[in-house]
């Protein structure tokens, strides 16, 4: 029953939520959660330890670490420097930090001419790149004992290059030989409520364009040849999401009303993948396809990536 259902997010917190509301236990899957009430983030990790977690998740095995901040989509500036460093503090779980001068390839996945998807592009606009420097003149041309080379790449999309991203990274990868890559992109939720306010690290690389049902090669270690952390920031919802959290409120109203409780009680026992399914099916074939993103997406971009990039620079510092 639950296969059929198909509910579009990138979060694989959302994808363990889902199961949740059906009561269905995922084997193989482990959920951990922790909440700093002084900086209002709440952390989630879900670590997919088995094949069948992975198959049943629709993920691959793998460590996912999401960061829940309300007021991440704030313009308050030490608020984003709490979330850079927070982001940092978890970025370094995944690197080897006994590994001295590493090289690392940040790919910043999107098209910039969309201001939604253009989140990748902007983080690598306001990286410290250091490669070329260390390569032409010493590492103590920084001033500093111990340099990470830091290189970055904004490979586009198909539509403007013409070939897959992850063929551009191979031939980057193969040159340049980093000992890691941090791929950035933007990616669609399933709640309207964690649009720019949720970030998603994870170990497992990405696959671009998925969340708008645009799916692209994988950007792996097994298909690039290094190991691939992703960052990522829902920036997209798409539009039976919303029209399936407006019905969710008419249920709630209808249940209130004398007149109208039964048609609100037969509606409520429909579990929520139903629910989401009926409203793809009522919805114009037009709207259907349609995906929505906040009216201050272009700040707001803008700003996510700027916090985005602070905690890279803090961490390769």
């Amino acid at each position: 029953m639950i296969e059929k259902y198909s509910i579009r997010t990138d979060l694989a917190l959302e994808q363990k939520e889902r199961f949740e509301s059906d009561n269905v236990e995922v084997q193989g899957v482990v959920l951990e959660e922790s909440y700093d009430e002084e900086r209002e983030i709440r952390i989630t990790t879900v670590k997919i330890e088995t094949e069948k977690g992975a198959k049943t998740m629709g993920k691959p095995v793998g460590t996912y670490i999401t960061m829940e901040a309300p007021n991440l989509a704030v313009p308050d500036e030490g608020y984003h420097e709490e979330v850079s460093e927070e982001l940092m503090k978890f970025l370094r779980k995944f690197i080897d930090e006994d590994k001295k001068d590493y090289s690392v390839l940040v790919v910043g996945l999107g098209n910039r001419m969309v201001t939604p998807d253009a989140l990748g592009p902007y983080v690598a606009d306001n990286l410290n790149i250091t490669r070329h420097i260390v390569k032409e003149y010493g590492k103590y041309a920084m001033g500093e004992e111990e340099v990470h080379l830091i290189s970055a790449i904004v490979p586009g999309v198909m539509a403007q290059t013409g070939m897959e991203t992850v063929e551009i990274i191979r031939g980057v990868v193969k040159e340049t030989e980093p000992d890691i890559i941090i791929a950035i992109d933007a990616l669609a939720a399933r709640s309207s409520k964690r649009l720019n306010r949720t970030i998603q690290i994870a170990d497992t690389g990405i696959n671009p364009g998925s969340g708008v049902g645009n799916h692209r090669n994988a950007i792996t270690e097994e298909t690039v040849g290094v190991p691939v952390i992703a960052i990522g920031v829902p920036t997209v919802v798409d539009a039976a999401t919303i029209v399936n959290d407006t019905m969710e409120n008419l249920i709630a109203a209808l249940e209130t009303s004398e007149t109208l409780r039964g048609v609100g009680v037969v509606m409520q026992g429909y579990n929520a993948a139903e629910k989401y399914e009926l409203v793809k099916e009522l919805i114009s074939p037009h709207l259907n396809g349609m995906f929505v993103t906040p009216k201050d997406i272009d700040e707001t971009v803008k700003r996510i990536s700027f916090t985005i990039s602070e905690a890279l620079n803090m961490l390769f510092a």
